[in-house]
């Protein structure tokens, strides 16, 4: 993967960063993940801990979704082969080139990210008459990974898709998190916090996760489809409460909420629920782990390294300054590291939308960034989605350093501004500090790449393979 930096100020750090960055994404490639996990011995499929004797089972089903639902399914089937009767996936790119390598038997279809769309709901449908063919004596492989809350949507009747898309909308405009997010949207929807173990019960299953949020939740990620969910319908009232939703959401949305709350709609599955006892989980990626890849690159590379947090959460602008601030520090002081320093962070910020503007958390988190960067020499600040999306844009994230304030200035535009607008793609976009790599193929958050250089000269001269 090779990532587009296209200002001379930017290019010139190449040799230095993007060899990190590839090492992050070679780490979370979603096919080696599951690959790893993965091992079919003569019949016995073990994954972790887990053992299946395949033929013990009457049929063997593979089904998914999320960013990276292809690539994983692609990796399964390489494991199972023809021990695969059927599959169903939903995903967002069909990549021509994995579904080449599948055979028709696994049926692929697309839906919608971040909003749900009509085609995720005709998708999301099309699977749950898929698995109504299960049966006790099947199993099925279950692929999950991020951007699957969006993917795959199954609203309550009478709550239309036009409802829930309005309904996310204003959750994602609020400066909701992700997991608050989620809570609402799983209480609105079949197949969400658990709701796809009820279909998938009473075949027996195994879920492989590729995690896209803070801690490795598993009733987060995709908003937990198979997995039981803590959270409640009165904690989805409090959030609607919290962000002052409750006369501006849809009717049938708050209907529905306060339908749950006097226990006359299904709730999410608990712990202990019957569909659970035959299945199993098991987290093949996370974002984590792209940290400490991209630390041991740096590491060969000759940075003094460090993972200051792989949860970071909060609105973007201001976590960008406050990790910018951390960045001055070494580049002043040599504290916490001394340089040359690669110092990592990773996680999911907000952004609370008041503006018309166009951008993305990553996008709005490098910006403010800059601000405080402004006038030092030598450093580098990159903040990348590591799917290649950075919200509804074609950048990936930006890559901004001390110059970028001022080039702005010298083409008339204003930082502060640009940010009040929420419009930081547009500033970044004409200072030439955006990253373009397009989708990447995986998705296990954000990522956060800090660098404190010796010199100019180190810059020039020195060369680093990536190894």
């Amino acid at each position: 993967m090779l990532f587009n930096f296209i200002q001379p100020s930017v290019s010139r750090y190449f040799q230095q960063v993007n060899p990190i960055l590839e090492a992050a994404l070679r780490a979370v490639d979603p096919s080696s993940c599951t690959r790893r996990f993965l091992e079919n011995d003569n019949g016995i499929l073990r994954i972790k801990e887990h053992e299946y004797a395949l033929d013990a089972y009457e049929h063997v089903y593979l089904i998914g979704t999320g960013k990276a639902v292809l690539p994983m399914a692609l990796a399964a089937h390489d494991c199972l082969k023809d021990r695969i009767t059927a599959g169903f996936l939903i995903g967002k790119h069909p990549d021509r080139q994995i579904l080449e390598q599948l055979p028709k038997h696994i049926c692929f279809r697309t839906g919608s990210h971040p909003i749900p769309s009509q085609q995720t709901i005709d998708s999301t449908r099309e699977l749950v008459e898929f698995t109504q063919m299960l049966t006790r004596n099947d199993l099925v492989v279950c692929l999950i990974s991020g951007g699957g809350s969006a993917l795959m949507s199954l609203p309550y009747e009478p709550i239309t898709l036009d409802e829930m898309q309005e309904t996310t909308r204003q959750l994602l405009r609020s400066g909701a998190a992700i997991n608050e997010v989620n809570t609402i949207r799983k209480h609105l929807d079949q197949v969400k916090g658990g709701g796809l173990a009820r279909l998938i019960a009473p075949a027996q299953s195994i879920t492989l996760v590729l995690s896209d949020v803070i801690g490795d939740a598993l009733d987060a990620i995709a908003s937990g489809p198979t997995v039981a969910d803590d959270s409640t319908f009165q904690l989805a009232w409090d959030i609607v409460n919290k962000f002052g939703l409750a006369t501006s959401l849809p009717e049938s949305v708050s209907k529905h909420l306060k339908e749950g709350l006097a226990g006359r709609a299904l709730e999410t599955v608990k712990s202990g629920d019957d569909c659970l006892s035959s299945s199993a989980t098991a987290i093949v990626g996370s974002l984590r782990m792209a940290a400490e890849a991209a630390q041991e690159q740096a590491q060969k590379m000759g940075f003094h390294t460090g993972i200051l947090t792989t949860c970071l959460q909060g609105e973007a602008r201001e976590k960008g300054a406050e990790l910018a601030n951390i960045l001055k520090d070494i580049v002043i002081g040599d504290h916490p590291l001394k340089k040359p320093a690669c110092l990592l962070a990773g996680g999911e910020t907000t952004v609370t939308v008041h503006g018309d503007g166009k951008g993305g958390r990553n996008q709005e988190l490098a910006l403010s960034a800059a601000r405080v960067l402004d006038g030092l020499k030598n450093c580098l600040f990159i903040s990348l989605a590591t799917d290649g999306e950075d919200g509804p844009t074609d950048a990936a994230g930006a890559a901004v350093h001390g110059e970028t304030i001022q080039k702005g200035i010298q083409m008339g535009m204003d930082a502060g501004d640009y940010l009040k607008r929420n419009d930081a793609y547009h500033f970044l976009q004409r200072s030439d500090n955006l990253i373009f790599s397009g989708p990447t193929g995986t998705n296990v958050n954000d990522l956060i790449l800090m660098f404190a250089f010796d010199s100019q000269q180190q810059l020039m001269d020195q060369q680093f393979p990536l190894e």
